[in-house]
């Protein structure tokens, strides 16, 4: 058997009278490290032990160490029988060799007794008068960049080791909280003569001089300026309150849908414009809109923001073979080919003929022909040259001039179409989004004809009284300042 027990936070009077027991009874016990104050007592105590001090200078990572303790100790195990290994706070309070040990002790049926303890957190709540019932989070120091940091709670940090880890959870807590939050500095808590409670601003947290093995600190709960998702989804949810916005609290899926693609191209211009700030902007923008449609989905009871979450989560796992599970992909081409095969699947679509079906209609005109082509390319429908490609566009121009005089709109319309649809195959082709190009086009036109307009009126000129004739001179003057 092997016998886990904890050492408390530091005072002699925290170590319980089990532990203490179970000390004086065994002459085979390991500490994980001796740098702890209530090692000082079993020593005056005449206990007798041994430490892993020295496999922190052995290994390069905690997550070295912790994992040799525990290997070490299943070897003692085999080797001397039943032995104790005693660790600083609780055993299951921020000891992450305790847990790795516990496994290999099931996989080896190896027995387990744990000898329970005060715990560095019981310690810290006391002197700070928290009450869990208000919530608490505890977080590892050198865990800090994976952690979820949450405003409505209070979070505790421990083993700040140093100066160092310090400065790397400040990094982490400035991202969240604002710089002069008022967080615990807290040293050897429950220590007498050593303890150290203070406040300080967050920002100088790594300038504390007496940091060391024996420091945590605790951030209250609340922030002043930040905002974080679940403040969107209660600023939505009080819009779409009895006490909230009237135009907010009649908006329908369908009434939001001419808002979500209007946003979203803002967020296309933002991006063209290399704006960073207007980005930001925009894509706040389209997030309101995704949590708008998931407040009115709770509101209906089919769906909420965790839904929508769940869904997206689950599809990049199963669009993402390569990377979450067995499949290889050694390229984006073979990362577009498979995500195309498990979307097929996904949705059951039994042709190629299916998935043109369900390209979405209300996509751009030139962005669904594209996507269109893009799929009967994939089983070699396509031209072999962009030559030929061209080749349709000319052919196509003909029958538009075939009938245009025609007084048969849905002929011209028909034709006219084939033309635009010939023109988006050789973009394809040459690999430009015609989307893109013709936007670009549009604004290359409004900024010629700008100049028209401008250079006409210091002319004191209106351009309905300009012949098209002047004003295709300006238009080539515009087009000649563009070389």
């Amino acid at each position: 058997m092997i016998k886990i027990l904890g050492l408390g936070p530091g005072a002699p009077e925290a170590l319980t009278l089990g532990a203490l027991n179970e000390l004086k009874a065994s002459n085979k016990i390991y500490l994980r490290t001796e740098k702890h104050p209530t090692v000082r007592y079993i020593k005056d105590m005449g206990i007798s032990f041994n430490t892993y001090d020295f496999a922190y200078d052995k290994f390069d990572s905690f997550d070295e160490v912790y994992d040799f303790i525990a290997k070490d100790l299943i070897s003692k195990h085999d080797e001397e029988g039943d032995i104790i290994y005693a660790v600083p706070g609780h055993p299951f309070v921020a000891e992450k060799t305790v847990n790795i040990l516990v496994d290999l002790c099931k996989n080896n049926n190896i027995s387990v007794d744990i000898v329970p303890a005060v715990s560095f957190i019981d310690v810290m709540m006391e002197r700070l008068n928290i009450d869990p019932i208000e919530g608490i989070k505890v977080m590892d120091a050198f865990d800090i960049g994976n952690q979820v940091l949450d405003k409505r709670v209070g979070i505790i940090i421990t083993q700040v080791y140093d100066p160092y880890i310090a400065s790397e959870v400040k990094i982490k807590l400035c991202q969240y909280y604002d710089d002069d939050k008022d967080i615990y500095f807290v040293r050897a808590a429950g220590v007498k003569g050593e303890e150290s409670i203070r406040k300080i601003p967050l920002y100088t947290l790594d300038r504390q001089e007496d940091i060391d093995y024996l420091t945590s600190i605790y951030i209250p709960s609340g922030s002043k300026g930040y905002k974080d998702f679940n403040d969107l989804l209660d600023v939505m949810e009080k819009l779409r309150s009895e006490d909230g916005c009237p135009w907010d609290r009649e908006q329908t899926h369908h009434s939001l849908k001419k808002y979500l693609i209007e946003e979203s191209y803002e967020v296309v211009e933002a991006i063209d414009e290399n704006n960073e700030d207007k980005i930001i902007e925009e894509l706040g923008d389209v997030l309101l809109q995704v949590v708008f449609h998931a407040a009115i989905g709770k509101e209906d009871g089919y769906f909420d923001i965790g839904d929508i979450i769940n869904a997206i989560n689950q599809k990049m796992i199963d669009r993402h073979p390569h990377v979450f599970g067995e499949t290889r992909a050694q390229s984006s081409e073979e990362v577009l080919i498979n995500w195309d095969k498990i979307k097929n699947k996904e949705k059951g679509y039994n042709s190629y003929s299916e998935a043109m079906l369900n390209i979405a209609k209300s996509l751009p005109a030139l962005i669904r022909a594209e996507k269109v082509q893009s799929k009967a390319k994939k089983v070699g429908f396509d031209w072999d040259k962009v030559e030929h490609a061209m080749d349709k566009i000319i052919e196509e121009y003909y029958e538009v001039k075939d009938v245009y005089k025609d007084s048969n709109k849905a002929r011209i319309e028909e034709e006219i179409g084939d033309l635009i649809f010939a023109c988006v195959n050789v973009a394809r082709f040459l690999e430009i989004d015609p989307e893109l190009a013709l936007n670009k086009t549009t604004d290359k036109f409004i900024k010629r004809f700008t100049f028209i307009e401008k250079t006409a009126e210091k002319k004191g000129l209106n351009l309905e009284d300009m012949s098209l004739e002047d004003m295709d001179e300006l238009w080539n003057v515009a087009k000649n300042n563009e070389k």
